[in-house]
C-alpha cells in the first residue's frame, strides 16, 4: 500500500471501512475487537499511529517490529481470534511518521473475538455476541454470499481422501511448528478448517463445497462442482491448437501440484540471487498464478480454469464473482477473497501468502523474469497474463505419459485427465514386456489403494484406450490394438 493511498485514507476518516488506532507502543485489546467486525462485515483498513480524528501520531520504531510479531501471533491464536487469520502489518511512513496499516478482509464464517461475536457498524465495533436475530443474520448473509460454504450432508469420510490428512498436518506444522492441526484428529481438524459446518436456519450440519473441493474423490468433487477442470495447454508450434494438453480434475491439494509441475515443464527457471540467496522466480511466479486459480475461482459456474502457455506469454483465466471491472492496479490493490476458507487453508499449507501479498509478488518476480509486468483483469472471468521474455523453452518436451500417450489418437488424448496419464506411464514399461495385466499388478506397479486402481482401469476402458477379458479376480488388461 503506497503512502498516498493512506492519506487518502485519512482524508476519508474512520467509516464501515476504515478505523483508526493510537498504538504508539503497542497494541490495545480494542484492535482484535476490529479485526472480527471488520471480518464479520465488508472487511477494511485498520491504521496504527492515527487518532480517532486522523492525526498524525506515529508508532514508536522500536516498538513496531514486537507490534507486528504480536498482531501475527494473536491472530493464530484461536483463543483470541476463532477461526485463525494469516495477516500481516505493513509498515508505512508518512510525513516522517511511522505507521502500522493492515488490510482484513471479509470472512465466510462468523468471526469471534475472546469467543464474543463482534460486527461493524458506522465507525464503531459491537458485540452482537447475545442478540441471536443479529447472529443468525449475519449467518445467512455469510452462507448466501459464498457458495464454498454450501453443506452436502450427506457427504461422508468415504468420499474424501483422508490419506493426504498426515501429508496437510506436515505442511502446516513446517509453515509454523506447534500448528494447532497438529495433534488434531480428523474430524477436529475438518471442525477447525472451517470445512465442517452446521447452518444456524436449517440445523443442517456436514462437509462444505470447501472441504469436498479440497479433499474429495473425484466422483464427489463432480457432484458438487460439475464444471470442475483446469485445462492447461501448451500453444508454441501449433498456435491453432496445442502442442501438450492436460486436463486436470484431481482434489485441490492434489490439483496444485499438477499445474505447478505443467508450468515448470514448459518454461525456463533461471535463477536469480536475492539477499544472497539463490531463488526461483519462475517458482514464485507460478505459485501466485496456481494459488489464484484454485482459490479465487467461482465454483458455481461451469466455465473451465485454463493456463496457457505460448511463446511470450502465460495466460490463466477462471470463472469469476466481480466486484469490480477494469484491469487492476497493483499500487492500491484491496484484496477481497472469493472463497476465504479455501485461502485460509492454502495460507496454512504454504501455498498461499497472506491475502493481498499476492498481486505484490507477481508485480515483483515477473519484473525479475521477464522485465514486464503482470495484468490482472477481473471482470465475469478473472485472466492474469504474465510476459515471459525469453524464458519459454524453444522445443516441446515429450508428452508426460511416453511413448505410449504420444501414439494416442487425438480425440483419446483429449479424455485423459492427468492422473490417467501418469497412471499410464508407469504400467508402460510392463506393456512393453506383457500383453495383459491384472490388477493386483496393476497395484504392485503403481503402488496406489486397490479402489484407485479399479477406478483408473474402469476409465481408461470407458475412453477406449484399453481392453478387458476375463471376469471377478481373473480379469486383466491390455493396450487396444489401435494405441
Amino acid at each position: 500500500m503506497t503512502s498516498d493511498y493512506i492519506r487518502k485514507l485519512l482524508i476519508e476518516g474512520e467509516s464501515l471501512t476504515i478505523e483508526f488506532k493510537e498504538c504508539v507502543n503497542n497494541l490495545n485489546s480494542s484492535v482484535w475487537e476490529t479485526v472480527c467486525a471488520f471480518s464479520n462485515r465488508y472487511g477494511g483498513h485498520l491504521v496504527l499511529g492515527v487518532s480517532d480524528n486522523g492525526t498524525l501520531i506515529g508508532v514508536n520504531p522500536n516498538a513496531a517490529l514486537q507490534m507486528k510479531k504480536n498482531f501475527a501471533s494473536m491472530l493464530n491464536n484461536p483463543q483470541k481470534i476463532s477461526p485463525s487469520l494469516f495477516l500481516g502489518l505493513e509498515e508505512i511512513e508518512l510525513d516522517g511518521k511511522l505507521l502500522l496499516h493492515a488490510y482484513i478482509p471479509v470472512s465466510s464464517q462468523l468471526q469471534s473475538c475472546s469467543g464474543r461475536i463482534f460486527d461493524r457498524n458506522e465507525d464503531g465495533d459491537y458485540d452482537i455476541t447475545n442478540s441471536t436475530d443479529l447472529v443468525a443474520h449475519m449467518s445467512i448473509r455469510k452462507s448466501t454470499q459464498f457458495t464454498e460454504r454450501e453443506i452436502f450432508p450427506y457427504t461422508t469420510f468415504d468420499d474424501l481422501r483422508l490419506d493426504l490428512i498426515p501429508r496437510v498436518k506436515k505442511m502446516a506444522v513446517g509453515r509454523i511448528p506447534g500448528h494447532p492441526w497438529k495433534d488434531m484428529t480428523d474430524m477436529e481438524l475438518f471442525k477447525s478448517a472451517g470445512l465442517f459446518e452446521s447452518d444456524l436456519r436449517t440445523g443442517k450440519k456436514g462437509f462444505n463445497r470447501a472441504a469436498i473441493l479440497l479433499f474429495g474423490r473425484e466422483e464427489a468433487i463432480q457432484q458438487v462442482a460439475p464444471g470442475y477442470v483446469t485445462d492447461c495447454l501448451l500453444r508454441t508450434e501449433n498456435k491453432d491448437r496445442y502442442d501438450d494438453r492436460w486436463r486436470v480434475e484431481a482434489n485441490l491439494i492434489e490439483s496444485f501440484d499438477v499445474l505447478m509441475e505443467f508450468i515448470a515443464k514448459h518454461t525456463n527457471d533461471p535463477f536469480f540471487l536475492i539477499d544472497n540467496l539463490n531463488v526461483s522466480v519462475r517458482g514464485h511466479i507460478a505459485k501466485e498464478i496456481v494459488s489464484n486459480i484454485l482459490v479465487h475461482r467461482e465454483y458455481s459456474g461451469t466455465f473451465p480454469a485454463r493456463i496457457i502457455i505460448e511463446p511470450d506469454r502465460l495466460v490463466a483465466e477462471n470463472w469469476n464473482r466481480a466486484l469490480r471491472y477494469g484491469r487492476i492496479d497493483p499500487e492500491n490493490f484491496e484484496p477481497y477473497p472469493k472463497n476465504p476458507i479455501l485461502s485460509r487453508f492454502f495460507v496454512n499449507i504454504g501455498y498461499a501468502d497472506s491475502l493481498g501479498s499476492g498481486v505484490r509478488n507477481l508485480v515483483k518476480y515477473t519484473k525479475l523474469y521477464s522485465g514486464g509486468e503482470p495484468e490482472l483483469i477481473e471482470g465475469e472471468i478473472f485472466k492474469t497474463i504474465i510476459p515471459l521474455g525469453s524464458n519459454v523453452p524453444v522445443s516441446v518436451a515429450g508428452n508426460v505419459a511416453g511413448k505410449v500417450a504420444d501414439k494416442l489418437p487425438i480425440n483419446i488424448a483429449d479424455k485423459l485427465t492427468h492422473a490417467e496419464r501418469i497412471f499410464l506411464k508407469r504400467l508402460e514399461p510392463y506393456f512393453n514386456e506383457h500383453e495383459w495385466i491384472t490388477n493386483a499388478q496393476a497395484r504392485e506397479i503403481t503402488e496406489k489403494a486397490e479402489g484407485s486402481v479399479k477406478r483408473f482401469l474402469r476409465n481408461l476402458v470407458n475412453k477406449g484406450l484399453l481392453e478387458i477379458r476375463g471376469e471377478n479376480k481373473n480379469r486383466q488388461y491390455r493396450l487396444c490394438k489401435d494405441v
